[in-house]
């Protein structure tokens, strides 16, 4: 039996009881802020919620006991004591905390001000035409602070202003003035205060957070580990591959470099030996030349001009560079 005082009225275990027996039912309990949220409105967004949430509106003194009393069974539920304040309720569902903020979130929608309220963020007008006529209403909307105009028979904003800063009172006139331009200033939805989940409570500024940014940053994190892992041998499944390819890649470089005949280094080889060929036949006179080698030259692309050297790296070039005979009898050699 919930702690009901003994005097308390049926209405009031009742209601207890079945706060309890929701709470017990539910893995994520969370409270919302409900003030100055008109009740068409809060009951289109209990509808939009439904299959996902569900907000239970109750006093604030029934809500304590009965989470007074799931908390027993519940490490850390009583945390969310300390929300209940203001206009609030209680929100239940199965989808994890940060999921449930952007169920509310969602649904939450514009509306006029109504005067009184403080400003969300900065308001301000564009400069644009206006649908109205000439009439009172140019007297109306310049009355609020907004520069309108007539201008070739139609009312104007002459430009753009800043009407009101954010955190500033909205005046009754400027709210007027507002709606008729259809510019509604005010979100109301539900707040999500805190939400439990499996003895820990999130509150709303970790549950608030910039999705893209955050999945961004785990992409990074993520390329930045595959980086590490590999540029360190480390083997996983999801870096095998790639590291079997480096020491794939590495091993024919070795076996090309070190002239190593091997199934997959032959025909690389065989490349290289042909390019180092025409390198030297091109410096040869063409008649030192067989036929076959000098239609191979003439359909090899042009090798590129070697760069500027001093006279005495020339001289130094001559004396390395074989004569025409060692190199007539080392293509001999080669191609017997």
């Amino acid at each position: 039996m919930p702690p009901t005082s003994a005097h308390a009225a049926p209405w009031k275990k009742d209601a207890v009881t079945e706060i309890i027996t929701e709470l017990k039912a539910s893995p994520v309990i969370g409270v919302v802020d409900i003030h100055g949220i008109p009740a068409r409105q809060f009951q289109l967004m209990r509808r939009n919620l439904r299959g996902q949430a569900r907000i239970t509106v109750v006093k604030r003194t029934l809500l304590k006991r009965a989470l007074e009393e799931v908390s027993k069974e519940r490490r850390g539920l009583e945390q969310l004591e300390e929300d209940l304040a203001g206009q609030c309720a209680i929100v239940t569902s199965t989808a994890n905390p940060f999921r449930l903020f952007r169920h509310l979130e969602a649904t939450k929608t514009k509306m006029a001000a109504r005067g009184g309220e403080l400003a969300p963020e900065d308001i301000e007008v564009r400069a644009q035409e206006t649908p109205f006529k000439p009439g009172p209403i140019v007297g109306e909307l310049q009355k609020a602070g907004i520069p309108a105009a007539i201008d070739a028979g139609k009312v104007v904003i002459k430009k753009d202003k800043l009407l009101v800063k954010r955190g500033e009172p909205i005046t009754r006139e400027l709210a007027l003035a507002l709606a008729k331009l259809e510019i509604h200033p005010l979100t109301v939805g539900l707040d999500l205060k805190a939400a439990y989940e499996n003895g820990t409570v999130f509150r709303r500024e970790a549950l608030a957070v910039d999705e893209t940014a955050l999945l961004g940053q785990i992409q990074l994190a993520a390329r930045s580990v595959l980086s590490l892992a590999l540029e360190i041998g480390y083997a996983t499944p999801r870096t095998i591959r790639p590291l079997l390819a480096r020491a794939h890649n590495a091993a024919l470089a070795l076996a090309v470099s070190a002239s190593i005949p091997t199934k997959e280094s032959l025909k690389l080889l065989l490349a290289k030996a042909n390019a180092q060929v025409l390198s030297l036949a091109a410096r040869l006179k063409p008649e030192a030349l067989d036929d076959e080698l000098r239609a191979r030259l003439s359909a090899a692309p042009p090798l590129p001009a070697p760069p500027a050297a001093t006279e005495v790296e020339k001289k130094e070039k001559d004396k390395e560079r074989p004569s025409e005979e060692e190199a007539a009898a080392g293509l001999g050699a080669l191609f017997g």
